[in-house]
């Protein structure tokens, strides 16, 4: 029996162990379905591309795998590559799988339906891998580059488009799907590692940069801290690589100034998987963050390794494989140093630091932690976020993260959410989204309704981009375009069939999110948010 080459890729992804796809279909895009029903992965329908590229990111974060998304020509590419751009800032592997028109259509300019002048030339800006299919035999080798990128190098959007002509094309002789290899763990030369471990070693004041490189990490990163007394200073997508309460934790953003003190009094700084990036190191583009003394860098992408800082020593490799390697490296005796006390003094230098109105709003994170202690909260560009970016103790790696660092997109936290939630079914999510936010993607309400989602969806209602309607006053703009009225939540809540409530105090947050951990059911919470700014 004739298989056609779409019903083929849905057997290869599910060799690879891709679980969930999501997807809109298309006219053009349909021969990628044609398999899909009879096949172990679930296909979850959303609402806009943009949508599906937020899905997508939210799922790899969490489960740590891949996020595939099929999507169609033309406006399905378009409206999918403000997602992958976010994917992209936040290393994170996303593959979108899209259509093309024939092979003798595609570059025409005659005006084929969904026709674009150069749909991969747009994609390649936003992937670290962007391929078209023209014969059924390209379809496995390009898979197998796209599992390899993610698996050893930094896992970036891949984009694979194959034309319409092609995805039916009879894929019969292609051989049996199989699981690809994994490839070797990059890991820096034993010279390098020594070399490195005798600095650390010797350092009095060391300190450890923790980033979302590291994420996967937060053992090997604890005993190495531990082994040298290094207080940890974690990144926003970092957060969690060491619990609160452990004595070396310093989960506040090094764009302030008591946790830039903490790293000039360093004499050995390793950073581990972090760019360096403004949106972590000067969140509000005050002073460029400085070079610290004794720089060791680990970063598995050698561009990366000497972006923004130049390192002392560069060590290129996998951050857990490396950790690994310095500690069963000779340490030597590192020295006694103050890093209990430095890194007390940080934490609490740095929540004074912080403006009255963020201090109330950590311990708004605090509040949800306490109530769902195992939930993953994921946000967008909105306030409450914000302040939790600059000081939230996230509990675990991967249980905060957010759009607003990177690219910087609005509308991510809903899909997302929704994606978290699809990777760890049986722990509660939190969307933390604005008013303003929340109505890019509002659409994608209905999602966590079709996939009995266990979503608490925090709408932080300021009646408009209350953000930016505060940088228009600082700067003495006459505020415009920033009051957009939200829609009446309560009745949009119950046309989806999801509870609603309102607080505006932090018992009555704490009472609604006990409710609803019990419940294990959607709630939109709305907060009135001048209750805690």
């Amino acid at each position: 029996m004739k298989k056609t080459l779409g019903t083929y890729l849905i057997e290869a992804l599910e060799a690879q162990g891709v679980k969930h796809v999501f997807g809109i279909p298309g006219v053009h895009n349909l021969e990628l379905y044609r398999g899909l029903a009879a096949s172990g992965i679930r296909h979850v329908a959303g609402r806009h591309e943009q949508g599906l590229g937020f899905m997508a990111d939210g799922y790899a974060r969490v489960s740590g795998g891949l996020g595939v998304c099929f999507t169609i020509t033309g406006p399905g590419v378009t409206n999918i590559l403000t997602a992958m751009g976010q994917s992209y800032g936040d290393s994170v592997p996303v593959l979108v799988i899209a259509s093309e028109n024939r092979r003798g259509e595609i570059g025409t300019g005659r005006g084929f339906l969904h026709e674009v002048r150069d749909q991969i030339g747009m994609a390649r800006h936003v992937a670290g891998l962007a391929e078209r299919i023209t014969e059924p035999e390209q379809l496995l080798p390009a898979l197998e580059r796209v599992f390899r990128s993610i698996r050893t190098g930094r896992p970036l959007p891949a984009y694979l488009e194959i034309p319409r002509d092609v995805l039916k094309l009879d894929a019969s002789h292609l051989p049996v799907p199989m699981r690809f290899a994994e490839a070797p763990v990059p890991v820096p030369p034993a010279a390098a590692i020594a070399d490195a471990a005798r600095r650390l070693g010797a350092a009095r004041n060391p300190v450890i940069l923790a980033g979302g490189g590291a994420a996967r990490a937060p053992a090997q990163v604890r005993a190495l801290a531990e082994r040298l007394g290094a207080p940890v200073v974690m990144t926003i997508n970092g957060r969690g690589l060491l619990a609160p309460g452990h004595p070396l934790a310093v989960p506040f953003s090094p764009s302030l100034e008591p946790v830039r003190a903490l790293l000039a009094g360093a004499d050995a700084v390793l950073a581990i998987g972090t760019e360096f990036g403004q949106t972590d190191y000067d969140m509000y583009a005050v002073s460029d963050f400085p070079q610290p003394r004794g720089l060791i860098r680990i970063d598995v992408d050698p561009d990366q390794l000497q972006r923004n800082l130049r390192p002392e020593l560069g060590l290129l490799g996998d951050a857990g494989a490396t950790l690994e390697a310095l500690l069963a490296a000779d340490l030597g005796s590192p020295p006694a140093g103050r890093g209990v006390e430095a890194a007390a003094v940080a934490r609490a230098d740095a929540f004074a630091a912080l403006p009255p109105p963020y201090q109330r709003e950590v311990g708004f994170l605090e509040v949800i932690h306490r109530a769902l202690p195992s939930a993953i909260i994921v946000g967008d560009s909105t306030q409450a976020v914000y302040a939790g970016n600059l000081g939230y103790a996230s509990p675990r790696p991967g249980a905060w993260f957010n759009s607003s660092s990177g690219y910087g997109t609005l509308g991510y936290a809903l899909p997302a959410s929704t994606g978290a939630g699809l990777a760890a079914p049986d722990r509660p999510v939190v969307c933390l989204v604005g008013d303003g936010g929340l109505q890019f993607t509002l659409g994608e309400l209905a999602v966590p309704r079709d996939v009995g989602a266990w979503t608490a969806v925090i709408v932080w209602n300021n009646r408009g981009y209350g953000e930016i309607k505060t940088s228009m006053l600082a700067v003495d703009i006459e505020p415009e375009g920033v009051d957009v009225g939200p829609p009446d939540f309560e009745p949009l809540a119950r046309a989806y069939g999801y509870a609603h409530r309102v607080v505006d105090t932090l018992a009555g947050l704490e009472q609604a999110l006990a409710e609803f951990g019990a419940r294990r059911q959607v709630v939109l919470i709305e907060v009135r948010a001048e209750a805690f700014e």
